[in-house]
């Protein structure tokens, strides 16, 4: 490249001028270095690129060449193409995490939210002012306290209709330990979580839940045998849990039970896209793929370890 293929700053200009002075003798390398604004080191380094290079010395090593850091627009362009077709409807997150796992492509999410805002593509979920609660503290041992809710949500898209989803977390850890997706909230369901959760950790010593009519007797309908004995007969998950020994606390808000309405808002983001992803469409294939590698991958994101190692089950030895 020639000097006049060069196309320079007139700060290069500048300093082409200074070095030449002090190459010619009509400035010290001291002086030259001062009206630079250099060490005099430095400015015999231009110096001496100035006589091996000529001009070309003394731009920048960079010129012309892409920033170490600046993000390639391909793979911007690639992030965008995904943003709007298979993965349309991830949350910023879940997002950066397909980039990274699935696509192999690394990027901030600072980076990436400023990609997809610039390209108009929203925040799927904008997310208001909270009032704050004081949370109540995790108990200190697995099982010690599980809780479990059911969530009615188009678990399956908005072309079918609303499934419900009947899911157990552990207080301690806050690990999703069951899911079972049905037509709608039923003893049934919860029957199933229940022995299934009783096989696999053992028998919890206490279960947190609403008011539901599933779990408790909210009629005020008493037979001649309970006036008798003094109480209502129990729902069939009632004497489920009175037989196993388990303590039902029932919570007095929703607010109370702010745990695991915090799991089916991460659920309703994240599990609604996984199922698409997955091309599964049934509550039989979707009860599989939850309590298989969804629940995997969600409690390596999501689960913190309980405070004691002990297990707070009634019957721990079960887990063998």
């Amino acid at each position: 490249m020639s000097e006049w293929e060069l196309r320079v700053s007139q700060r290069e200009i500048h300093r082409m001028h200074v070095v030449r002075l002090t190459m010619e003798g009509r400035e010290t390398v001291g002086g030259g270095a001062k009206l630079l604004g250099i060490s005099t080191r430095q400015m015999k380094r231009v110096r001496r690129k100035m006589k091996e290079r000529g001009v070309e010395g003394l731009v920048h090593g960079n010129r012309g060449k892409r920033a170490w850091n600046k993000t390639q627009s391909e793979k911007l362009e690639k992030v965008i193409k995904l943003a709007r077709g298979q993965y349309q409807g991830l949350n910023d997150t879940h997002f950066a995490e397909k980039l990274q796992e699935q696509e192999k492509i690394k990027l901030s999410r600072t980076t990436m939210r400023r990609v997809l805002r610039a390209a108009g593509i929203a925040a799927v979920r904008t997310r208001g002012v909270k009032r704050h609660y004081k949370r109540r503290e995790r108990k200190a041992q697995e099982g010690a306290l599980l809780l479990w809710d059911g969530s009615p949500h188009r678990w399956f898209g908005k072309e079918q209709g609303p499934w419900s989803l009947v899911a157990v977390i552990d207080d301690a850890t806050g690990a999703l330990l069951l899911g079972v997706f049905a037509l709608e909230e039923d003893a049934q369901s919860y029957l199933t979580c229940l022995r299934q959760i009783v096989l696999e950790k053992g028998i919890p010593l206490a279960l947190y839940m609403d008011r539901h009519g599933i779990f408790r007797r909210n009629d005020d309908h008493w037979s001649l045998a309970e006036q008798l004995a003094g109480e209502q007969t129990p729902t069939q998950v009632g004497q489920a849990l009175r037989e196993l020994g388990i303590k039902a606390i029932f919570a007095l808000s929703p607010q109370a039970k702010g745990r695991v309405e915090r799991l089916f808002n991460t659920l309703q983001d994240r599990l609604v896209q996984e199922l698409r992803l997955a091309g599964i469409n049934t509550p039989q294939e979707a009860t599989t793929f939850l309590n298989g590698p969804f629940k995997a991958d969600f409690n390596i994101r999501f689960a913190k370890p309980a405070k004691e190692s002990q297990l707070g089950m009634a019957a721990a030895a079960q887990r063998s």
